[in-house]
Order: structure tokens, then C-alpha cells, then sequence
């Protein structure tokens, strides 16, 4: 039953077989939240053009913007592994929390308290309605799979990010792992 493997703190992988669509195609979402009424998720592997700095300006750092998601991309999102250092932060699992007073979370960024290692910033999330998540699956849009990086996966890299998780299934899938984001193109 797909509802038994989804949970909050796991990865869905986008299926190789999403093409042309710009949020999803090749993404690796975190789920952030899942519950009966719907779930949220942020997109961990597609960086923006944008820095904390470009977005709030006494933000002295240059940490990466993430594209978060399609929904509410007017608004900034974070995930790390410092509850300690954040206040009110929300558990997530595996030691990766989300949000939390933001004032302190900038106080402790421009104090170099914090670093890429700790904390990812987000443009959007990622959001579905009571059971459109649970479609997806069925329609195979989504592969999921545990979070073997547990908190370090907040300073992993994007770069290939898709890639080794395509790699990492195996079998049919590797295949893919070299396609080009397009195939039609090649």
C-alpha cells in the first residue's frame, strides 16, 4: 500500500518518464509533512540564481536559494539541523527541522554561527491535496525511497543530486542516469 511508504522525511525521486514539466522533471523532493489532508514538500536539488543576500539584504551571507516548489513562491522556506541554535523549529525527522524564529536564524547566519552544512533556504514548496499525492504514486510520476543522509543531506549537493539517486535504484533505471533532460532534443 503506497500510504505504508509514504512518510514524513522521505525522498521522492521524479520519475525519468516526467519530461517538460520545469518544477518536477529530474527534482528530488523532501517531504517535509504528510498526514490524511494533504502533504508538503520542498525540492532539494533545484538551485536558483539567487543568494539569502539577493533576497534580504542584511543577510550577509551567500547562501543558495532553492526552488522550493510551484506554491507560494513569493515566500521564503527553510530547513536545517540546528534546533538547538533555532527556536520553534518543527521536527521533520532524522534530525532535520523546519523553520523557526527567523530573526535569531539571521542574527546567527551574520554571526557565522551557521553554514551551508546547516541550513537550506527555499522559494516555495511543494503541496498536495488530500490524496493527490497518493495519485501521483499510482500514476508513477514518483519513486520513493528512505533519506539515507538523514540531516547531512541539508549541505549535499545538487549538482548530480537526481543522478545518483537514479543510479542508486539500479536496474531499469540506470539507463536514464545518462539520458539528457530532454530526449526529445537528442
Amino acid at each position: 500500500m503506497i500510504t505504508d511508504k509514504l512518510k514524513k522525511g522521505y525522498l521522492l525521486i521524479a520519475e525519468p518518464t516526467i519530461i517538460g514539466d520545469l518544477s518536477f522533471n529530474r527534482s528530488v523532493i523532501l517531504l517535509a509533512d504528510y498526514n490524511e489532508e494533504g502533504s508538503v514538500g520542498f525540492i532539494i536539488n533545484k538551485p536558483l540564481k539567487y543568494t539569502i543576500h539577493d533576497l534580504i539584504p542584511d543577510i550577509e551571507a551567500r547562501f543558495k536559494i532553492y526552488n522550493g516548489g510551484p506554491v507560494e513562491q513569493d515566500n521564503l522556506y527553510f530547513i536545517h539541523n540546528i534546533p538547538e541554535l533555532i527556536p520553534n523549529s518543527i521536527e521533520i525527522s532524522n534530525g532535520i527541522y523546519w523553520g523557526g524564529d527567523f530573526e535569531s536564524t539571521k542574527e546567527l547566519i551574520n554571526k557565522g554561527e551557521i553554514s551551508n552544512d546547516n541550513i537550506r533556504f527555499f522559494l516555495g514548496y511543494t503541496g498536495w491535496h488530500e490524496n493527490q499525492l497518493e495519485s501521483e504514486m499510482e500514476s508513477n510520476s514518483w519513486i520513493i525511497t528512505a533519506n539515507s543522509y538523514e540531516n547531512k543531506i541539508i549541505g549535499k549537493s545538487a549538482t548530480h543530486f537526481w543522478k545518483e539517486q537514479i543510479m542508486e535504484l539500479g536496474g531499469e533505471y540506470v539507463i536514464w542516469s545518462n539520458a539528457p533532460e530532454n530526449p526529445y532534443l537528442n
